[in-house]
């Protein structure tokens, strides 16, 4: 598909003015600036989407007394969110793609706050299992359709910048939220980290409204049906690669504890996560650097080097400096994964890629429910140095896939 002259809509109206040579200069320079605040403002959406859906997995002991139930209860919080997203989300993206993007944001987003907040105050676990199935709902609306409106409001020769800047709620949501907020949960109460998340949304939405520019839906002409988007070349492909690559990081990041019992190290799961989250910031900024160029080369590698860290891991679990090495690489190579795949993504979907781009939060989801499956049935006959091995195996599925994909799926260029 040709960009080269695509305006945005609010590039497309300031361009008409009123004719004069003033103008058109001016709008011709908007359309060249990268529209930096705006893309921050939708990573922070992308941010709090995240620590949303993970929060419970951190408050769960305290959780669970609050509500007066099992924490195996209380797990199924983030199940039920999981749930809300894939069975919501693609019908949802087909329903609402001829809307305006930034009205249907803001309404996403105002879903989210109100069942975050029914979450917050509610008094017994039915409810809350109810409000988070809901809130996976919107938060699966959101997810697919932020990476396209973040391209959108961009200049196409930021189409890789714009991407990597909006990916980069995601790892830092994983790295930071939800530590954060089992911090305040445990301190103070865990109602109180779920209000926070509700306050967050609201003020993100403010800034929204007033910092970002608005996009037209997608002209019924365009439009293709579900299956055909998913026929389109490269899709299956992709999909696949965020699979088979979430499967083997939330495989062992999910049961990380178990994986450092096993080693005999006397690491803490906080702190190799710790490490794993600064790492991953790392790893979104490389990739902003270089998704651009060379979108291709950078995916090989960051497959590769993310077998690497779970040979490593493997390997040398039974040492402290290569554990904390190979949880570095985890996410230096990790840190990037949204944006690197969302990029050819938006680029195989063309006029639909909201579409593709929803069945992006739905094979992430896919993955995260397969993940604690599969780490549990693995760790019933093995210890935690079984968790390696999967994300090694994993990982090398997900690299043989990028090489398969390399011309359908994954261009030499956005």
């Amino acid at each position: 598909m040709t960009t080269a002259t695509t305006r945005t809509p609010a590039q497309a109206d300031s361009a008409l003015g009123d004719g004069t040579p003033e103008n058109s200069a001016q709008a011709d320079n908007a359309q060249q600036r990268l529209p930096l605040t705006a893309l921050v403002v939708l990573a922070a959406m992308g941010f709090i989407l995240v620590a949303t859906e993970t929060m419970p997995a951190g408050l769960l002991p305290v959780i669970a007394a609050g509500l007066h139930t099992g924490e195996g209860t209380v797990g199924l919080l983030v199940s039920a969110y999981a749930l809300g997203t894939v069975v919501v989300t693609i019908p949802a993206i087909m329903l609402t793609r001829g809307m305006r993007r930034k009205p249907l944001l803001l309404g996403g987003i105002a879903g989210l706050v109100l069942a975050t907040t029914v979450t917050a105050v509610s008094p017994d676990v039915t409810l809350s299992l109810v409000s988070r199935f809901f809130a996976g709902a919107f938060s699966g609306i959101i997810w697919g359709m932020l990476a396209a409106y973040g391209r959108r409001i961009s200049p196409p020769r930021y189409a890789g910048l714009s991407l990597a800047i909006v990916s980069t709620g995601a790892p830092l949501g994983f790295a930071f939220g939800t530590p954060l907020g089992a911090w305040i949960g445990t301190a103070v109460d865990w109602r109180w980290s779920f209000g926070a998340l509700s306050v967050l949304g609201v003020i993100v939405a403010a800034l929204i409204l007033g910092c970002v520019p608005d996009a037209a839906g997608q002209p019924r002409a365009s439009r293709l049906p579900l299956g055909r988007v998913f026929r389109i070349p490269g899709v299956a492909v992709i999909l696949a690669v965020i699979v088979a690559w979430m499967l083997a990081h939330s495989t062992i990041y999910t049961y990380i504890a178990p994986y450092l019992r096993a080693t005999g190290t006397g690491l803490s799961a906080s702190l190799v996560l710790l490490v794993y989250g600064i790492a991953s910031v790392a790893g979104v900024a490389v990739t902003g650097a270089l998704l651009d160029r060379h979108p291709r080369p950078l995916l090989h590698l960051s497959v590769t080097v993310f077998v690497a860290s779970g040979l490593i891991l493997l390997i040398g679990h039974a040492s402290v400096m290569a554990v904390l090495i190979a949880a570095a690489l985890w996410g230096l190579t990790f840190g990037g994964a949204s944006a690197q795949v969302q990029g050819p993504l938006t680029t195989a979907g063309g006029d639909n890629a909201d579409v593709a781009n929803a069945f992006l939060p739905v094979a992430f989801n896919l993955a995260i429910f397969g993940a604690g499956i599969l780490g549990a049935l693995l760790l019933t006959p093995f210890d935690g140095l079984v968790l390696p091995v999967a994300m090694t195996a994993l990982g090398i599925a997900a690299l043989l896939l990028t090489v398969y994909g390399r011309r359908s799926a994954f261009p030499r260029r956005l």
